[in-house]
């Protein structure tokens, strides 16, 4: 490129303004040092003012493709001495451990089915001061941390030496909960409280929640009381979702749900939020209500009647929950959910039936309608539940006190 007739910044200027759509490139990267070394000379850099330097800074990023950082660094460069490519130098060429070192190696992990580094280079180091065995001399110099990096290396095959070989399990499918805007999708998780275990499950529209107790997630426990639960939801389950733990991924539970014909899905790796509702409900509800005391494993069945009788109808037909009416969105693209209704469950499942949308589509369960609903719902007021409720709590609580700590 001949820039031989601009002679001063301001012809300069005028080039860059007439110029904004043309795009101009050096091929090398030579000819572009050579270039910017004679432009920094050609137009004194060094003695130009501020607004000067910007413009041949400009010229220089337009004609050599150069981010501005690395046109400061190559300018400062250029005026120290000549521009030129460094030469990339090995500190040290020479291999030290050659493919028969790593073969030796490999040969090592093969029959100690590859233990720790540190213990491996003591083998290495054994064989060849102890046993005399020459041809680990130059290998057995080498450091732990280095026997991970040689373990990386072509030459080391470490394909078949004791690999951890993930076991594909044909069970649920890895997918986020499916809800298909209508209830019937819920979300289930497990709850530890000391001696016990409760199984609560949430649905994710009209978060309807059911809770039960078990003595051990173990299936011969947990088929039962997952049936009795499903059968409790008064709308038809049509998915159920978890999480990756082995009280859910089984075989049993897996036919359980295929007999019902419910699909069951797993939280995704890295993806908090595909089991986030039934998490916050763990805290809210199971740990606040029943907190983290010792609970006799032989008050299982006690409590699992105590759910079904009183806590879950209070959860449902008498407690209040938070739904979203409004999302608002911020002028960077995040978004931000506004909780502004307060009702029970029973009373959204009511609405999300009648809306006209829905009115074709089968919701309930066929033994089951509002008008039998309505009759639990409406039997009691909240307050007066919620004081037999906890009568009755404290009545198992004073149980689980005469029990106390199984020996």
């Amino acid at each position: 490129m001949d820039d031989s007739r601009i002679d001063n910044i301001t012809e300069l200027k005028k080039f860059l303004e007439s110029s904004q759509k043309v795009s101009i490139r050096l091929a090398t990267i030579d000819e572009k040092y050579t270039f910017i070394q004679g432009a920094v000379k050609k137009y004194r850099y060094k003695k130009l003012a501020k607004h000067e330097k910007k413009v041949v800074l400009f010229y220089l990023k337009k004609i050599t493709g150069f981010k501005k950082t690395q046109l400061h660094k190559l300018i400062a460069r250029a005026l120290m001495s000549k521009l030129a490519r460094k030469v990339y130098v090995r500190n040290n060429p020479h291999l030290v451990y050659k493919a028969y070192d790593i073969k030796l190696l490999e040969k090592t992990d093969a029959l100690h089915l590859k233990l720790n580094c540190l213990a491996t280079k003591e083998i290495l180091r054994r064989e060849c001061e102890v046993f005399g065995n020459k041809e680990f001399e130059n290998i057995a110099k080498v450091s732990p941390s280095h026997i991970t990096n040689l373990r990386h290396t072509e030459v080391y095959k470490n394909s078949w030496v004791n690999q951890t070989k993930p076991s594909l399990v044909n069970i649920a499918v890895t997918a986020p909960p499916v809800t298909n805007g209508i209830p019937g999708s819920i979300r289930v998780d497990t709850v530890s409280q000391n001696n016990i275990y409760h199984i609560n499950s949430v649905d994710e529209i009209c978060q309807w929640e059911l809770v039960a107790s078990v003595p051990r997630i173990q299936e011969i426990f947990m088929e039962d009381v997952l049936y009795d639960m499903l059968l409790q939801f008064p709308f038809v389950v049509f998915n159920f979702h978890s999480d990756r733990g082995s009280e859910y991924i089984n075989y049993v539970i897996c036919k359980l749900l295929n007999k019902l014909l419910i699909n069951q899905t797993k939280s995704r790796s890295r993806h908090c939020n595909d089991n986030a509702l039934v998490e916050s409900k763990n805290g809210t509800v199971v740990r606040k209500n029943f907190g983290y005391f010792y609970v006799n494993q032989d008050l299982c069945e006690t409590l699992n009647k105590f759910h079904k009788e009183y806590f879950n109808l209070y959860l449902n037909y008498h407690r209040p929950c938070l739904f979203v009416t409004d999302t608002i969105t911020y002028p960077n693209g995040r978004t931000r959910d506004v909780y502004n209704e307060a009702t029970t469950p029973y009373e959204k499942l009511k609405e999300i039936c009648n809306r006209p949308e829905n009115k074709d589509k089968k919701i309930l369960r066929d033994d089951i309608t509002f008008e039998k609903l309505d009759k639990i719902a409406y039997a009691m007021g909240d307050n007066a539940f919620a004081k037999l409720m906890r009568k009755e709590q404290e009545r198992i609580h004073n149980i689980n006190k005469d029990l106390g700590i199984a020996p």
